[in-house]
Parts: structure tokens; C-alpha cells; sequence
């Protein structure tokens, strides 16, 4: 990977401590965090439950604010609105809008990014087929499976397309098959030049898709580096070929012990792993169409989910406006009709000269209504005038 000048996360000394009610030290959750990720990078975050990995995501997104230390997302404050839009997250727990369905829910989330709704429905459509729910699309998300539920919360978090992505145990609750599947993806977003921060405390999903890893515990990191360096058995040597007959494995033996005063601990044949035969014995199933009500097989990965930065952005949507179809002239209103001309011509030319003329100023009718309700009110509220002032110019006398 490229290191870039300025790194997409960069922390510093970032300390997060929870208080009690007495505003007195309660959990240190984060304690002096050191950690930079560059821009292509997929880092993944170990440590069992309560070792910070959460609270550090939610500082990186601006939820919480850390205690001390320092903290800055592309450069700038996480709380910087503008950064949002350049972020995509998938939270622990989907929280998710169980009456909307697959459809409704992308197209939501489209919208609060202002996403235009021609790129909203080519994006919803590719996003469904990504993650192998194209079929279930009109289902509400409340009758969804949870592994289901993951996958529709993992296409929220790429319906903007992010340049940096935060996954927060992305395969919990999934089956083999939706495991292997968002793993696969996770890598391929990766080789494309996505800045990936995947959180987790399965060991497999962190070996299988990350670059690097940085393992917490207690809050600290206890260790930090590259896949390949922190998993390499430098005091071993393995040799891997075809199958040997029992003759020849004794002659390698002898060989070794010659050689070097070493002596060979196991000889054995490798073994498929589990998860290799389920996802074979699925596969075969698929491809003979059996039925099920559960997730597909995941489509393609659209081509907007690829690593650019904002004026490649920008260039591309001022380039599919350029290609978008001239919006169609207004049609002029037709040429009035020739006069008809005969009897029915002439009626319609007195019409129209009678409706043209002024309205001439005529007398209202007498009023057909006799008044004699309107005049009994009257009288009545004279009456009323009449017994206030008379009340008003002193007591009556007493006789």
C-alpha cells in the first residue's frame, strides 16, 4: 500500500474514561491509542468484548468525545459534518426501520446523502444484487433473518459510495455461506482502493480479508503490525507436495537428521477445511436450483464502489449529466381554429360578444325574505342597551 501524506485516521494518545455519577473515574475504556490508517489500507481491529474496539469506532465517527488525546478523520475533527458524507458504517446492531422493506430502506439512506433518484435506483438495484438480496427486496426488513438484516446493513453503509468504511462485527449472526460472502467483498472493496477499518473478535474474519491488525485489550494495544509478519512461525519450515509413499517420507527423514541435527515433528496430509466443504455442497445445491426463502448467491460488486476522491467525483456526475438525454422543448400552443362560418358561426360570434361586453350596472332585487327576524333581533338588543344604562344611572328605588 501507498502511504499517503495525510493519513485517513490518525490518533494520538486518544484516551476515552467513562465516569460515574459523582463524575468520579469509572472505566478506562481507551487508554493512549496510537493508531494511523493510510488510505487502501483494510486494518483489522481484535480483542475480546470489552477491550475499546467499539468506543474507539465511535470516537473515529464523532459520537463520543475523547478524554484526552487527539484524534482526526482525513485530516480534519471528526465532528466535521463534511466528513460524513465521505463515511460509510454499518454499527454493531442493525438498526434498522423493520416496517420499511430492502428497497424503501436504501432509498432512505440515498436521500439524506441528497443522492438524485436516478442514482438512487441504479444504485439500490446493484447493491440488492451485491449482497443477495435482489429476490427479497419487497420483504420488510422485520420479517428478515438477522444474518438478512446484515446484509442490507451492509449495503446502506456503500449506498454513498464511502471512501472510508467502518465494519463493526459485519458477519455476526451470519451462516457460512453470508460469511464467506461479505469476506469476499470486503477483499475486493479493498483491491479496489477502499479504506477499510473492520472491528472484530473472530479471529478468521480478521485473518482472511485484513492487511494489517491491531489486537486491544484492557483499552491498550498489546500488538500492531502486518498480517503476514505477526502470523509467520519463524522457528518452523513446511514443505508441501504431492502425496510420498511411507519409503520415501522415512529417506526424507534420514535426510533431515543428516543434515542438520533436526528432527522432524509430523508428517501428515492436509485437510479441507469445514467451511470449504459447506460453501462446495451449497454451491452444488444452488446450481441445481434448489428453492429457498433465505439470501442468494451475491452478485457482482457495482463499478461506482471504487476508490476515488472528491474531484474524480465530481468530474464523473458532471460527465453523466453531460450524457443524460436534453430535457424536451415545450410544445407551443396550436394556431387557433378558422371561424366556422353559417348559422352555428354566427351564434357563437353573438355569444362571444355578449360574454365580452361590460356588465352593466343593475339593481339589486328586493330581498324575497321577509326581514322580520333580522328587525326582532334588533329590538331585542335595544331592549338589552335600554336595561344597562337605566341600571347604570343609580339603583332602582324601593317602594
Amino acid at each position: 500500500m501507498v502511504a499517503t501524506t495525510i493519513p485517513v485516521v490518525q490518533t494520538v494518545g486518544l484516551t476515552k474514561v467513562f465516569k460515574d455519577f459523582w463524575r468520579r473515574n469509572k472505566v478506562e475504556a481507551v487508554k493512549d491509542l496510537n493508531l494511523e490508517i493510510h488510505r487502501g489500507e483494510v486494518i483489522g481491529l481484535l480483542g475480546p468484548n470489552g477491550s475499546g474496539k467499539s468506543t474507539t469506532i465511535k470516537m473515529l465517527l464523532g459520537l463520543l468525545y475523547p478524554t484526552r488525546g487527539q484524534i482526526a478523520v482525513f485530516g480534519r475533527a471528526p465532528t466535521d459534518v463534511a466528513m460524513k458524507a465521505r463515511i460509510g458504517f454499518l454499527p454493531e446492531e442493525s438498526y434498522l426501520y423493520r416496517f420499511l422493506n430492502a428497497r424503501e430502506t436504501l432509498d432512505y439512506y440515498g436521500r439524506l446523502f441528497h443522492l438524485p433518484g436516478r442514482v438512487r435506483e441504479e444504485r439500490i438495484g446493484k447493491l440488492l444484487d451485491m449482497v443477495g438480496l435482489k429476490h427479497e427486496a419487497r420483504r420488510r426488513l422485520g420479517e428478515y433473518s438477522k444474518g438478512m438484516a446484515r446484509r442490507i446493513g451492509l449495503a446502506q453503509a456503500l449506498i454513498n459510495d464511502p471512501e472510508f468504511l467502518i465494519l463493526d462485527e459485519p458477519t455476526a449472526g451470519m451462516d457460512p455461506i453470508g460469511t464467506r460472502q461479505i469476506k469476499d467483498l470486503i477483499r475486493e472493496l479493498g483491491d479496489r482502493g477502499k479504506t477499510i477499518l473492520l472491528s472484530s473478535h473472530l479471529l478468521a474474519d480478521v485473518e482472511d480479508v485484513c492487511d494489517r491488525v491491531a489486537i486491544l485489550y484492557g483499552g491498550q494495544q498489546r500488538a500492531a503490525g502486518r498480517m503476514k509478519e505477526l502470523l509467520s512461525r519463524k522457528d518452523r519450515t513446511q514443505i508441501t507436495t504431492h502425496k510420498l509413499s511411507p519409503e520415501t517420507i522415512e529417506k526424507i527423514r534420514d535426510l533431515v537428521h543428516r543434515a542438520e541435527p533436526s528432527d522432524v515433528f509430523s508428517v501428515s496430509s492436509p485437510s479441507e477445511k469445514l467451511e470449504t466443504l459447506f460453501l462446495r455442497i451449497v454451491e452444488e445445491a444452488q446450481a441445481a436450483n434448489v428453492a429457498t426463502s433465505g439470501a442468494r448467491a451475491a452478485g457482482a460488486t457495482p463499478d461506482f464502489l471504487s476508490a476515488t476522491d472528491s474531484s474524480e467525483r465530481i468530474i464523473r456526475e458532471l460527465m453523466a449529466a453531460a450524457e443524460a438525454p436534453p430535457p424536451t422543448e415545450p410544445v407551443e400552443p396550436a394556431p387557433p381554429a378558422p371561424a366556422e362560418t353559417g348559422p352555428a358561426g354566427e351564434v357563437i360570434e353573438e355569444l362571444v360578444s355578449e360574454s365580452s361586453r361590460p356588465a352593466a350596472a343593475t339593481t339589486p332585487e328586493p330581498e324575497l325574505r321577509s326581514p322580520a327576524p333580522r328587525q326582532a333581533s334588533v329590538e331585542a338588543d335595544r331592549g338589552v342597551i335600554d336595561s344597562l344604562l337605566s341600571n347604570k344611572k343609580g339603583p332602582p328605588s324601593r317602594e
